[in-house]
């Protein structure tokens, strides 16, 4: 008995071991990305505390819809330093302009980009399709070069695929293109703020990401749009 239980306490430490060996293989596979080398350091170019607070806002925002609404309509709200996306169903032009309000009073709050929509409850079906069209988007994005996906927001309603963060204009362009590209987008709306590449050299900004300059997605970015998706830009 005391050999058996020396050989399973040895078989338990040997195979503890190899759990943390497999591990720590796959924490380094996150940290590099989709590759094997990554260009350059993967950040948010928000500060910590905005970070911080836009995770507030949108716990605020959620919470004043509620009070607002109940079960009476559908508000998602997304922030990013400091800009408030709404998207969802309310059942009036009343009750949109209500929503606008109440996001517009919440603390940190700079602007509110009110995309809501005017109708009954979107279907759980299409709410299904929209959450697998994101991940699809989100997916594409990360295996695309030169799109800095840690400092972008990502979500879609009904086949419109709203897009927030802080690029450049040449991001703000690859990462519309890559969108428009998903089967069942029909449509890119973009909250972006622009900076640009003296911004991010001067250190105003954390540094920009880009995926393995040997990624074989990256030229998913072409020189032009000719998808047929339309792109809106949303006024910053």
């Amino acid at each position: 008995m005391t050999t058996r239980f020396a050989f399973l306490r040895l078989f338990f430490v040997l195979l503890m071991g190899a759990v943390s060996l497999s591990l720590t293989g796959c924490g380094a596979l996150v940290v590099g990305g989709t590759a094997a080398t990554t260009a350059k350091v993967a950040t948010d170019r928000r500060t910590a505390g905005e970070q911080v607070e836009d995770q507030a806002i949108e716990l605020k925002v959620a919470s004043e819809m509620r009070v607002l609404f109940d079960n009476t309509a559908r508000v998602n709200a997304m922030a990013y330093a400091g800009h408030v996306l709404l998207t969802g169903d309310v059942p009036s032009d009343k009750a949109k302009q209500q929503a606008q309000e109440a996001a517009q009073q919440v603390e940190k709050v700079t602007k509110v980009h009110n995309q809501l929509r005017v109708g009954d409850k979107t279907p759980l079906s299409v709410r299904s399709q929209d959450t697998w069209i994101t991940s699809k988007v989100r997916s594409s994005l990360i295996n695309t070069k030169d799109v800095p996906t840690r400092t972008m927001k990502v979500t879609t309603e009904r086949g419109v695929v709203y897009l927030m963060g802080r690029v450049t204009e040449e991001e703000a362009k690859r990462s519309t293109i890559v969108s428009s590209s998903i089967s069942g987008v029909n449509k890119v709306v973009r909250a972006f703020e622009i900076i640009t590449e003296e911004d991010l050299q001067s250190g105003r900004y954390s540094s920009s990401e880009s995926s393995s300059e040997d990624n074989e997605n990256s030229n998913a970015a072409a020189d032009e749009n000719d998808s047929g998706v339309e792109s809106i830009p949303l006024e910053i």
